[in-house]
């Protein structure tokens, strides 16, 4: 099983995962700030990883080995983005989830650099940068795939935790 009901990885799915011609059509993020205004509102490593398509350290991040039930938020814009629920142990040194939230809350990015072929998750509500997605790797997941998402992007919000609706059931 993949995101788009094809493979991710083989730009057969140019209407969910634009390729560089339609990047000028792709859907614009709602939530729009100035660059001055972001680097007042984040620490410089959110900027870079968040703005600048940075990656924290592997095994560095506050997320990586947490088991707290709860949603995680995109830490620029306070999306819901993912739940606990769908998280698990990869051992790849980054939080990963089997799934986003809900359909429409990340939007994925061909990501040619370094010479690899790579899908980027980005958050659709203000367009930071995430992470990558990867699919095919055994880790016997429902969907078979691994959201490989920096601890910087995303902020916990527990179980139960004032305010915390949509993680109550």
């Amino acid at each position: 099983m993949s995101i788009f009901g094809k493979s991710i990885f083989e730009n057969k799915a140019t209407d969910s995962v634009p390729g560089p011609a339609a990047d000028s059509v792709a859907a614009e993020p709602a939530y729009r700030k100035s660059d001055a205004e972001w680097r007042q509102e984040l620490t410089p490593e959110e900027y870079h990883v968040l703005r600048q398509a940075g990656t924290e350290r592997p095994f560095t991040g506050e997320y990586v080995d947490t088991h707290t039930e709860g949603v995680y938020q995109c830490r620029a814009c306070g999306t819901e983005l993912f739940r606990s629920n769908e998280k698990f142990d990869s051992h790849c040194g980054w939080p990963s989830f089997w799934a986003p939230l809900a359909e429409g809350t990340v939007r994925y990015i061909h990501d040619r650099t370094l010479g690899m072929k790579r899908v980027e998750v980005r958050c659709a509500h203000c367009d930071s940068h995430l992470g990558h997605v990867f699919e095919g790797e055994g880790y016997g997941t429902p969907t078979d795939q691994r959201f490989c998402i920096n601890s910087v992007s995303l902020k916990l919000v527990p179980r139960g935790a004032a305010g915390d609706e949509s993680t109550k059931s």
